[in-house]
């Protein structure tokens, strides 16, 4: 058994190494800068430990990183933004500084191939990481990986928006570029072979899969396994900057990574993976093979804590329903309790309370039902005073729900996609912050264009409600002074 922290383990590739490193008996610690989004993804284990740690602060990292045998960096900075490059490096250098003074025996960095002919923001960055990685002096085995095929892959998923979601799919021009993508399960194999093979100087790979396919020919694979019609259009009006901003309607992946992703796929990414293949060899999927698993597995993703295992939501779920979430909220900081938050919350829906603003505007979506087949709406409040797992609030059912903290409702109207309102409270900084959040998982162009024609009642209603429930909870706080 080692120690191992997994940090960033609640991103895409480490959320689904946790589970793995488990089952081969080691102690993980799951490190990312949210506690709660950890304890979303990841049931309760006798070896696993959860922490909130933020690379950003010298002082944790070096309180925290020497406790270990092997540590996993699966860090990035896409999601921070224009610029990403020096806070993922300075997150780097802070990991490298603790390093340094750790009894830490393997590091294994999940980075980024790097092109023969051009680069990009988030390739360089990846470069570079290593680099500072390599100065602490701890063995580091740096494995870099182009497009990896799987539920939840933020490449992959790019390409399954624009299949499931474009009646005809308008591409840059750099459609025509080459890659050998790597399926999830082979990439895992090397992470998990590296823990039990620790080297004594730096080692750098490259690792891919056996297909060597142009995007193009990856849209026309995927059109093929999820029984859409091919039809592609490359055009060179979408210039990087437009194709971002495009992405941004099509697709539900994050904004700041999608952009991040599309500066590096105009070049040829493949993958030179024979040394790797023979020292860990394994059999590796094609292309076609890779993503039919990977489409197989669609569901899986609403098997998990966020939509508290509800039958309902497992039951709504339909293949084509995208993999993240569009969403839209609004949040405040308050000084009013918690407490008290959380005793008008549970009155959504009520007959005194509504939905707390532009109550007639929730009410005509819940009639335009009838337009679809689905009756008069039905009046439903829940049995208790206090809200639990189960109860219906009209047409939303509780699905998740911690008392003064968190509140998760599934969406029980008709529209094409599945979706649920959240409610949190969280302490911060001697105050409360409430946060109202819908999400939405669209399913095809209808589900998009559902999502798009609420925006304009999502600018304000949000915002409107974070408003008036604080302004209840003061009074109720002034009341019981």
């Amino acid at each position: 058994m080692k120690q191992i922290i997994v940090l960033g383990a609640s991103g895409y590739i480490g959320s689904q190494l946790v589970p793995l490193l488990l089952s081969q008996g080691h102690h993980v610690t799951a490190a990312a800068r949210h506690r709660e989004t950890l304890e979303k993804r990841f049931t309760d284990h006798p070896n696993l430990s959860l922490i909130a740690l933020d690379l950003a602060d010298d002082a944790a990292v070096h309180a925290c990183i020497p406790d270990f045998d092997t540590v996993f960096f699966l860090v990035h900075g896409m999601s921070h933004g224009d610029h990403f490059i020096d806070y993922e490096l300075s997150l780097a250098q802070n990991v490298c500084n603790a390093l340094r003074h750790s009894h830490v025996q393997h590091v294994i960095y999940l980075s980024a191939l790097q092109p023969k002919h051009g680069t990009s923001a988030h390739v360089d960055a990846r470069r570079q990481t290593g680099v500072i990685l390599r100065n602490s002096g701890v063995p580091i085995s740096e494995l870099r990986a182009g497009i990896i095929i799987g539920p939840g892959s933020a490449a992959f998923e790019i390409m399954r928006d624009f299949v499931y979601n474009l009646p005809i799919l308008i591409t840059p021009k750099w459609v025509d570029a080459k890659a050998n993508p790597i399926a999830l399960d082979n990439l895992n194999h090397y992470l998990l072979a590296l823990v039990l093979d620790p080297p004594n100087d730096h080692q750098t790979f490259d690792v891919g899969g056996p297909s060597i396919v142009s995007y193009r020919e990856q849209f026309k694979i995927l059109c093929h396994l999820t029984g859409k019609p091919y039809r592609l259009w490359s055009t060179a009006l979408l210039s990087p900057n437009m194709a971002s901003h495009w992405l941004s309607v099509i697709t539900s992946v994050p904004a700041p990574i999608g952009k991040a992703l599309l500066g590096g796929l105009e070049h040829d990414f493949i993958a030179h993976a024979t040394p790797i293949s023979m020292r860990y060899p394994q059999r590796l999927l094609t292309y076609t093979e890779a993503s039919s698993a990977a489409i197989a597995q669609d569901g899986e993703f609403i098997r998990r804590k966020v939509w508290g295992y509800d039958p309902v939501a497992i039951n709504r779920w339909q293949p084509g329903f995208g993999y993240y979430p569009k969403q839209a909220g609004a949040s405040l900081s308050t000084q009013v309790s918690a407490e008290a938050l959380w005793q008008i919350i549970q009155q959504t829906g009520s007959r005194q309370q509504g939905y707390f603003y532009a109550n007639p505007l929730w009410r005509l979506r819940e009639w335009l039902d009838i337009f679809v087949g689905a009756g008069r709406p039905i009046r439903r409040s829940p049995p208790g005073p206090e809200l639990q797992v189960g109860d219906y609030i009209d047409s939303w059912k509780v699905i998740r729900c911690q008392p003064k903290q968190f509140l998760s409702l599934l969406f029980g109207l008709r529209a094409p996609g599945l979706g649920r309102l959240e409610f949190t409270i969280r302490e911060e900084n001697e105050q409360r912050k409430l946060d109202i959040r819908a999400w939405w998982h669209p399913k095809g162009c209808r589900g998009l264009l559902y999502w798009f024609a609420m925006m304009p009642a999502h600018v304000f209603i949000f915002r409107g409600m974070v408003r008036v429930i604080e302004k209840k909870a003061r009074a109720l706080d002034n009341e019981q002074c």
